[in-house]
């Protein structure tokens, strides 16, 4: 094949070099048209010498004025041919060169988009199939502020980490643990590995990088980058200095760093996570495992929601196929019992926190060997009845609080746990009713006055 050939095998270069014919085949019949006009009759002396033959022809031909007539009459049905053929070319030139310029944009969008789609392509995940992942998500919107997460070098990683030493495990998961790194820039970090190929950990990882590539906000965790080497998995999140709020309520330090302001304004940061999630993404997040272990805190103990492995897309998935996940004692009854999954879903998943905020209990706790009790069953009766509610408050935060709030919060965590999907609350209403319980310089709207033990030491130093 040569060059001319290879460059028009593409389908609008065919076409256009057919039009191009086509072109030319009527500019060859205008040309023809105009050859074949007739000669005007020439008046010179030398056409009035004629042979004997046309003289005899001549005797019996029609007279000088008919053969003028006719001639004439040739004479404007052949101009009359011949603007015909032009308009009709000049018809044809127009439209050719209307499809020309049809056919060169085409191609310009058709290359542009390959190149395009090769460009994503190559920045995808190596060894890893994501075409049908990717249009699950391309119409998370603009709310979801798309930001850049890097792919990283394993060997840059594995250095960070120590080789993944023991001693900088931060902490445990289901597919994996998570460790202290320290990255080239001196800037610190955790990573976490996921080991094995199995299809949960590829799915929850594809899930994590897609959807934490796509959104931003400051109560939610930052995917620093991820890198894949072999079947072991990796993702670099910004380290969160405050560990847990599992560890800090349920470990060695028992809550007593959690203050009762401190702890409304870790409900209230959850609270505008979960709020961008339902209401200012489009489609809406669905986060399916909203825990105290997934609740991070930082050095300053603001709290940022993680672990987005399980989340999904409201209304984009098909309730029969949806796996059951999440963990026991955060499930809401409706997804447990009958798959029906919702934002009420995550409600009622915090209201769980919320009450572990409160009363400092796990939310499955073991009765017997074969017997457990969840927090919700043990809490409810109590919650509503305010001679009760006080005495089984987290001793830490016990005589720390505002009667009056103490009750507010207990009335929101009630809402929240109701089984019934409608009865609860969203998670907009949620968060207006708890701002005014946290002080201004905690984010929220609450004026906390001094005491009046402090109040009375200024009026007497005056």
């Amino acid at each position: 094949m040569n060059i001319k050939d290879s460059c028009f095998s593409d389908p609008p270069f065919f076409l256009l070099r057919t039009l191009l014919d086509i072109l030319l085949q009527l500019s060859a019949t205008v040309v023809v048209l105009v050859d074949s006009r007739p000669a005007p009759p020439l008046s010179s002396p030398e056409t009035a010498l004629v042979s004997p033959i046309n003289a005899s022809m001549a005797h019996s031909s029609p007279g000088p004025g008919v053969q003028a007539g006719t001639e004439k009459h040739h004479q404007m049905d052949s101009n009359r041919k011949l603007v015909i053929a032009l308009i009709a070319a000049s018809t044809a030139l127009g439209a050719i060169l209307f499809l020309m310029l049809f056919f060169w944009i085409y191609h310009k969008k058709h290359t542009s988009k390959s190149q395009t789609d090769s460009l994503h392509s190559s920045d995808g995940l190596e060894g890893l199939a994501f075409g049908s992942f990717l249009a699950k998500y391309n119409s998370l919107k603009a709310s979801c502020r798309k930001r850049f997460v890097a792919v990283m070098d394993y060997k840059a990683l594995e250095t960070a980490t120590n080789n993944f030493c023991q001693s900088d495990i931060l902490g445990e998961g289901g597919f994996g643990c998570v460790y202290k790194a320290q990255l080239e820039d001196n800037q610190f970090a955790a990573v976490k590995r996921l080991d094995g190929g199995t299809q949960d950990a590829i799915r929850e990882f594809e899930t994590e990088v897609e959807l934490l590539g796509q959104i931003q906000h400051p109560n939610i965790i930052s995917l620093i980058g991820y890198s894949i080497h072999g079947e072991t998995r990796l993702l670099v999140y910004e380290l969160m200095q405050n560990g847990s709020l599992e560890a800090q309520l349920h470990g060695p330090s028992g809550g007593s760093a959690l203050t009762w302001h401190l702890r409304m304004k870790i409900a209230l940061d959850v609270a505008r996570g979960l709020e961008f999630l339902h209401e200012h993404c489009h489609p809406a997040v669905i986060h399916r495992d909203l825990k105290s272990s997934n609740i991070l805190l930082d050095s300053n103990l603001n709290a940022k929601l993680s672990d987005f492995g399980l989340a999904i897309l409201d209304g984009a998935q098909n309730k029969n196929n949806i796996k059951l996940s999440g963990t026991l004692g955060y499930v809401a009854p409706e997804y447990l019992l009958d798959g029906k999954l919702t934002d009420k879903s995550d409600v009622y998943a915090f209201g769980v926190v919320l009450l572990e905020l409160l009363l400092r209990r796990k939310p499955v706790e073991k009765l017997a060997p074969a017997q457990c009790q969840s927090i919700v069953t043990w809490a409810m009766p109590q919650l509503t009845d305010r001679s009760k509610l006080p005495n089984i408050v987290d001793p830490v935060i016990r005589n720390a609080m505002d009667i009056k709030h103490l009750f507010q919060v207990a009335a929101v965590a009630v809402l929240c746990v109701q089984p019934e999907p409608s009865y609860r609350p969203l998670i907009t209403d949620v968060l207006h009713s708890l701002v005014p319980l946290v002080p201004m310089e905690l984010g929220g709207t609450l004026r906390v006055e001094r005491p009046a033990s402090v109040t009375s030491l200024l009026i007497d130093s005056t």
